[in-house]
C-alpha cells in the first residue's frame, strides 16, 4: 500500500487535466457551447414535430443555403426557407431526427459552426403505399450570436 501512495497525486493530477464534455457529446463543456448546443436541441425537436415557425425564429434574416451546385439554382436564403421547410414537411411523416454532436468551432466572437453526425428516418408516400426512408449524413451548421440568442446562418 505504501508504494501505490506516491502515485495518488500522478493520478489526480492527470484526471484534473482532461477535458469536460457537454453530456452525450464530444463538444467542450462551456457556457457558450452549452448554449449552442441548446439552440440546435431546438432546432432538431422542431425537425421532428414539423415545426415551421419555430425553425423560422432560429434562422437568421441573413441566412443562406447553398445547394453546392455550380448553377446556384437550389440556393435560397431565409425568405425561400419557408417554402423548403413547407415542402419537405408536406411530404414526410413519422420524423425521427438524431444528432450526435462532435465538436463546436468558434470562428468569430459571435459565429460558431456545429459539427453533426445525423441519423434520421421518415416516411413519405408512394403509389405503393407509405415507404420508410433512412438517412445518414454529417452536417455543418453554421449560427451567429446576435446578442441575444443563438441564430442559424446555414444547415439547417
Amino acid at each position: 500500500m505504501m508504494k501505490l501512495l506516491p502515485l495518488v497525486p500522478l493520478v489526480l493530477a492527470a484526471c484534473a487535466g482532461e477535458a469536460k464534455y457537454i453530456y452525450g457529446t464530444h463538444v467542450a463543456d462551456t457556457a457558450a457551447n452549452r448554449e449552442i448546443v441548446a439552440t440546435v436541441e431546438q432546432y432538431r425537436t422542431a425537425v421532428e414535430r414539423k415545426d415551421t415557425q419555430t425553425l423560422l425564429n432560429l434562422a437568421s434574416k441573413n441566412y443562406w443555403e447553398d445547394g453546392g451546385t455550380p448553377t446556384g439554382a437550389d440556393d435560397y436564403g431565409y425568405d425561400g426557407l419557408r417554402t423548403v421547410l413547407e415542402s419537405r414537411f408536406a411530404r414526410a411523416d413519422g420524423i425521427r431526427y438524431t444528432m450526435k454532436y462532435m465538436n463546436v468551432k468558434h470562428l468569430a466572437a459571435n459565429r460558431a459552426a456545429v459539427d453533426v453526425m445525423i441519423d434520421a428516418s421518415y416516411s413519405i408516400a408512394t403509389a405503393n403505399g407509405p415507404k420508410r426512408l433512412d438517412m445518414k449524413d454529417q452536417n455543418e451548421l453554421v449560427l451567429e450570436y446576435d446578442g441575444r440568442k443563438w441564430l442559424f446562418l446555414s444547415g439547417m
